[in-house]
């Protein structure tokens, strides 16, 4: 049995109009913010960031916005779900991990060095 997946697209005109009057309101900031060359540093950061937010406020009021605000609390709700461990078990495991790398790291080497030995003093002869 094969199930279509569902695509989620935007269907209304006025959603497509708010993401592309955010995207414009992006691109006139950052334009801005070049254009204003001559201004004080602080007007044109103004102008920067005023921009900006009118385009962020703008994205959020489209159904893609409200869908990832909505995601967003979701998320922190799952969060809240989420058992951390402890400090004590934190540290125990951070301590484990630190001994494994080190240990690890030794037997790396220790082949290293004797596959260095096997090819280059016993089979190729070469001395160093």
């Amino acid at each position: 049995m094969r199930t279509n997946p569902q695509v989620e697209t935007l269907n209304t005109g006025a959603d497509k109009a708010k993401l592309a009057g955010a995207a414009v309101l992006g691109i006139a900031g950052l334009a801005a913010f070049y254009l204003l060359g001559q201004q004080n540093l602080w007007m044109r950061v103004a102008a920067l960031v005023a921009l900006l937010a009118a385009g962020v406020a703008l994205f959020f009021t489209s159904e893609a916005g409200k869908q990832l605000i909505a995601f967003g609390r979701d998320s922190v709700r799952e969060a809240k779900k989420v058992v951390w461990p402890s400090r004590k078990e934190a540290t125990q495991m951070t301590g484990y991990v630190f001994a494994f790398v080190v240990v690890m790291a030794l037997f790396l080497w220790l082949t290293d060095k004797t596959l260095e030995w096997v090819l280059y003093d016993l089979i190729l002869g070469w001395k160093r």
